[in-house]
């Protein structure tokens, strides 16, 4: 075998002349020394070594890819920094008007700075946390809309003190030099204290004077503010909670491995230190006279430790300095896949989808809890009169001829509401026959509508003749005073004292004697009105389950025919209200006014004597109907829910809005049917109620499991391994719906754990009334606990703290702001397209890293280990198998390419039957594509290829010879051997690897050999010989060597040898154990030319579980402030506008084997919903 004359001579072993000692190896032929004494500047500039050379390779071998890598990093890093402060720059480059020296100007809200007093406008963002100085209403009142702070959409009343609500001027509030001492910054979005000096007063504020950073003004001209809280210390900063650098699992375990390999390194760097240590002292002191030592080693245990680190250097492609990068690159080419995906690409606002980093792609495809807003993510926030019951009667469904119900797309024309020059024309409604009630006047009709027009706290405002504009504390009541409008009965204006409506065209006056506000305990509301005749009556709104029971004995005929159709109504996901009257005698009312009066002055109690008397009068009432109201959800949520819980993607919902709309949106989602066993609802206010509720549902889900006769017995309290076991195990479909103030108790270190087994167990899963904080303490519980991956979703800024804590936050770029965009890591505009986010890219995403890593660790040890088996050839001399350059290509030329293509095109099914079947989601949720098993298997296949690659041809080079019959076997032949059977193996077994076919992967793999060939044959020939003559010497050796028959024949048999057992055992698998993604294939391999088969959502219908319209009143009503006229204005005495599933059954053994992972909850028994 030929030794390379830039061998060092210290570690030649056989075959090279005594004069190689003169020879210098890095920089070229030393022909002779020259060395001036005490002249160190002289001597320098030869160069001379001065420590022992223990590297046998040249510096680029390792510098150039490791220069490569860092600079490719930091150039997407820095890319990826530049998008996230261009975004940061949208929000903090908006304009305020500020008060500066007397004069308003516009500043930045970067630039905004406490005590600063701001003017807002109409729709404006509030940019600080700000105590409301005077506005343009009456009083000092302002409105504003807080669903970016809580997810409601109601309007909420704030109003300034008394004595700063007249500074209305700019020149008195140049003047004002009042000092505010208040709490310091936190994250409690409902509570306020401080206290405003002023002129010698001491005046109290409180939340009712601050107007919020998130919050929008609405229906107010202008609005001044003293900034209180700004930038980072405004609530909404406190409670978006800490940035946390998100790092996937893969990478994780990617940091892991490296070491381990790196431990690895060391390992074979010892064993051969120790096995050049042996050779020098058994054989090597035989040649010191032909092969001396460097004068610095004086002992064959000095020359092992410099092998040691000669061996780290050689062997040091083993750790995959070029991973990351190459990682990076492909998650670059997945979130590029993400951006220009038209499918995820919203017409109606214009808005694709975004991945708004590229550091997370993979973990799309393991996710196995979604954290889920409710307002403005899963609903459009849009109210629809739909339906109602009016004297048994029911309306709002239209038939065809034969008597059947018509469906959407098969309805007529809508009622034409043309006879009504007041009617809202965006107001559509479907069934005729209303409306001819109405026109035949039928007085029950007219009632109804009379009722829904005066029984409200709806402000209108009139701009222009006939054009009403209605402003509503909350959506369902807005569609109901619409609903009244359109057929006749329009509400046009009131005062503190009147409502006016114009019935059929006449307008009549009513004197508005009371208003029994709405309250989350009384759950209705009520008028008392009296009509010009001089008539009381009181007329009620509310929910059934509370109204049905105040009717009067009378009504008991007409009340089952409509509780038959609110049980209609509600199995078609409506939201119900219950209408009555009750006729009040002047005395009556009289002697019921003055106890009202002196209960409303009463210093104690004064909320529940109030109750009392209201409870008084809503009793014995005649009962008129019903009313049903869509709340829109947005397109394909159901579709999209059902979807992802086929593939075992567990969904909670988490809101701020009150327990009534998450369950009602929970039935229309189809997350809450009635087939389920039961649902828990969660109330308790103490932690001992709460802890007993979660004790009663866990007893009653393991007591059902006992009638199926599972085998488990429930045993007081059980530790929380052996109850996760029994939880398991449960039978039947249960749902969870836990209220905030008991969250709050849940959440506490001594009952999370009870809290979270119990949900856990529980097919889905609503927090209502919840905090922003206590979203994230909820996702929060689960990632530690669980230990799985967890992805929240919103729209607003009070999901943000949510968003930030999940491994993934996706953010809806909807009507509440950006807030939630800029802290999220994907972006898009709908809930439906979160389907096609996990199931398609997510999937894939994770399948093709999951291979990436695969192969890349497989060619990296069958490159490296040929290194570690020659070291017992070479006397153990840190002599390397492969030639320099070709080392330094390796990586970053020769095989990097074709596993990028790989790693960023490849599929396993296409993106029809990923949605198609949700079970193929399962493997990443599972972990199993990349794990240590797979890793080791990874090595294994890799050290396998490189003993084959080695051994095959020194086996086969030790008697061969060429055609001239001269010995075949020298150093440089044997090195082009082994490096073109790598190359074609490694090429050969990426294809065996990749699964869906491109020209970029046909154009890499195949381009990829062509260039090993053509920088082969260039290295070895005349040309780059006469340029380079120190660093090419070789001339002419890949020529001969690959043109000798032996050399492809060897090349053919080690390709075979190390690539037939894969290909067997893959055909084994495929025959013998398929996995569903195999299955799948094999399935459109057979029908290719059939139709896809489309699965259809089955309707599930509901009955009995009604449910209160007044699910989006979060707080008591505006009848106080009605009544008292402060938001009255004096001209006109209105308000501005307010715009508004099967699986493989491996797969199923592995989950029941995940500790911390659910069963999925078979069907139960019907049982109503509990309360």
């Amino acid at each position: 075998m030929t030794v390379p004359k830039e061998m060092p001579e210290k570690w030649a072993r056989a075959g090279a002349p005594p004069s190689w000692s003169q020879k210098k190896p890095s920089w070229g032929t030393e022909e002779e020394r020259r060395a001036r004494a005490n002249d160190r500047e002289y001597n320098e500039k030869f160069q001379y070594a001065l420590i022992p050379q223990i590297s046998s390779l040249s510096w680029f071998t390792t510098i150039v890819p490791l220069v490569l890598v860092l600079t490719i990093t930091a150039v997407k890093d820095a890319t990826d920094d530049y998008f996230r402060h261009k975004s940061d720059n949208q929000v903090n480059n908006r304009h305020s008007q500020v008060l500066i020296n007397g004069v308003l100007q516009q500043e930045q809200w970067m630039n905004v700075c406490v005590g600063d007093i701001i003017k807002l406008e109409n729709n404006q963002f509030v940019a600080a946390d700000l105590l409301l100085l005077s506005s343009s209403e009456p009083h000092g009142l302002c409105y504003i809309e807080t669903a970016e702070l809580d997810g409601e959409t109601n309007m909420k009343v704030r109003q300034a003190i008394p004595v700063t609500s007249e500074l209305g001027d700019i020149s008195k509030l140049a003047k004002f030099d009042g000092e505010v001492i208040c709490e310091p910054p936190n994250n409690k979005l409902d509570k306020f204290s401080g206290t405003l000096y002023w002129k010698g007063n001491k005046l109290a504020l409180s939340n009712q004077n601050m107007l919020l950073r998130g919050c929008v003004l609405r229906n107010t001209e202008w609005c001044f503010g003293l900034v209180i809280f700004a930038g980072p210390d405004t609530k909404l900063m406190q409670n978006s909670g800490r940035t946390k650098f998100k790092r996937t699992s893969i990478d994780r375990l990617m940091n892991t491995l490296v070491l381990w390999i790196f431990g690895f390194l060391v390992c074979m760097g010892v064993i051969l230190a120790i096995g050049n240590a042996i050779w020098e002292h058994e054989v090597g002191t035989r040649f010191q006279v032909y092969l001396p030592w460097d004068e610095a080693v004086d002992s064959a245990f000095f020359s092992g430790f410099l092998s040691f680190w000669s061996y780290i250097i050689i062997l040091n492609t083993v750790v995959p300095i070029s991973l990351y990068v190459s990682v990076e690159v492909i998650r670059l080419g997945h979130s590029y896949f993400i951006n220009w995906d038209k499918k995820m690409f919203c017409m109606k606002k214009r808005t694709p989808a975004e991945a708004r980093t590229t550091t997370l792609n993979e973990e799309l495809g393991q996710v196995e809890y979604i954290f889920s807003d409710k307002t403005g993510t899963l609903t459009q926030n849009i109210m629809v009169f739909n339906k109602c019951s009016i004297n048994g009667h029911s309306y709002g469904d239209v038939f065809d001829v034969l008597g059947h119900k018509a469906e959407l797309g098969e309805r007529p024309a809508p009622v034409d509401f043309s006879f009504n020059p007041l009617a809202d024309k965006k107001f559509l409604f479907w069934d005729p026959s209303l409306l001819e009630a109405v026109k035949m006047g039928d007085p029950h009709t007219h009632e109804f509508f009379r009722l829904l027009s005066l029984c409200h706290t709806v402000m209108s405002e009139e701009k222009n003749e006939g054009e009403l504009y209605y402003k509503a504390q909350s959506p369902d009541e807005g569609a109901l005073v619409t609903a009244a409008r359109n057929f006749g009965f329009v509400f046009r204006s009131r005062t503190p004292k009147t409502i006016t409506v114009h019935e059929l065209g006449t307008a009549i006056t009513y004197q508005l004697l009371a208003i029994l506000d709405f309250n989350n305990i009384r759950k209705r509301m009520s008028v008392i009105v009296r009509n010009p005749e001089g008539k009381i009556r009181l007329y009620c709104k509310g929910a059934d389950t509370i109204l049905l029971d105040r009717l009067h004995p009378s009504t008991q005929e007409l009340l089952n025919s409509t509780a038959d159709h609110l049980n209609e109504y509600a199995g078609d996901g409506l939201r119900t209200l219950v209408l009555a009257y009750k006729d009040l005698e002047e005395d009556y009312y009289e002697e019921w006014a003055r106890r009202r009066l002196q209960a409303s002055l009463a210093q104690d109690s004064r909320e529940d004597r109030l109750a009392s008397i209201y409870e008084e009068v809503e009793s014995d009432m005649m009962l008129l109907g019903a009313t049903a109201i869509e709340d829109k959800l947005q397109q394909g949520v159901p579709e999209t829910i059902a979807l992802l819980t086929l593939a075992n993607i567990k969904i909670w919902v988490l809101t701020g809005d009150k327990q009534e709309t998450a369950v009602n949106i929970g039935y229309s989602c189809k997350m809450l049917t009635d087939d389920m066993t039961e649902v828990f609802i969660v109330t308790g206010h103490t932690v001992l109620e709460v802890r007993e509720e979660l004790r009663k549902a866990r007893e009653k889900m393991v007591d059902s499991s006992h009638t199926v006769g599972n085998g488990f017995t429930y045993q007081g309290k059980l530790s929380s391994s052996k109850l996760t076991s029994v939880l398991e195990a449960v039978a039947g479909e249960y749902a969870l719906v836990i209220n905030g103030h008991s969250l709050a108790h849940a959440l506490e270190a001594d009952m999370e754990l009870e809290f979270l087994e119990t949900a856990c167990a529980c097919k889905a899963v609503i927090c209502c009334r919840v905090t922003p904080l206590q979203k994230a303490q909820v996702v929060e519980l689960v990632k530690k606990y669980k230990k799985a991956v967890t992805l929240a979703i919103g729209d607003g800024a009070n999901d943000v703290s949510m968003i930030k804590t999940a491994h993934i936050g996706v953010g809806i770029s909807g009507q509440e702001g950006i807030q939630a965009v800029l802290a999220s890591d994907y972006s898009f505009s709908q809930f439906k397209f979160l389907q096609r986010l996990l199931l398609v890219h997510g999937r894939w995403s994770y399948l093709r890293m999951c291979k990436f890593l695969c192969y890349f660790f497989y060619k990296n040890f069958a490159f490296t280990m040929v290194h570690f088996w020659f070291g017992f050839f070479c006397g153990f001399s840190a002599q390397t198998v492969y030639d320099q350059y070709f080392i330094t290509l390796y990586n970053i030329v020769y095989t990097s390419l074709p596993v990028l293509a790989m790693g960023v095109f490849d599929q396993d099914v296409p993106e029809q039957r990923s949605m198609e079947y949700p079970k193929l989601y399962e493997p990443g949720q599972l972990n199993l594509l990349f794990n240590k098993r797979e890793f080791f298997i990874c090595i294994a296949q890799g050290i396998y290829t490189s003993v084959l690659m080695f051994f095959i041809p020194y086996g086969v080079f030790a008697e061969a010879t060429r055609d001239d019959g001269t010995q075949l076997a020298d150093y440089q032949s044997f090195a082009v051997t082994v490096a073109t059977s790598l190359v074609i193996v490694v090429s050969v077994q990426i294809g065996l690897d990749t699964g869906y076919w491109t020209a970029i992967n046909h154009f890499f793999i195949w381009g990829s050999l062509a260039v090993y060939f053509a920088i082969l044959f260039a290295m070895h020939s005349n040309g780059l010989f006469d340029m380079f003559p120190n660093q090419f010497r070789f001339v002419g050796n890949a020529q001969n060597t690959l043109a000798q028959p032996t050399v492809w024949l060897t090349i053919v048999l080690t390709t075979a040898v190390c690539i037939m057992p894969v290909v067997a055992f893959r055909f084994l698998r495929l025959s013998l154990k398929p996995d569903l993604s195999d299955t799948v294939r094999y399935t459109q391999l057979v029908r290719k030319k059939q139709k896809a088969q489309h699965r259809c959502m089955r309707r599930v219908g509901r009955t009995g579980s009604r449910r209160s319209g007044y699910a989006f009143s979060h707080q008591e009503g505006f009848g106080e402030l009605i009544m008292s006229g402060k938001n009255m204005r004096l001209s006109s005495l209105a308000l501005s506008s307010f715009s508004t599933r099967s699986s493989s059954s491996w797969i199923e053994s592995l989950r029941r084997k995940k500790s911390d992972s659910t069963n999925s909850p078979g069907g139960g028994a019907e049982k109503p919903l509990k309360g």
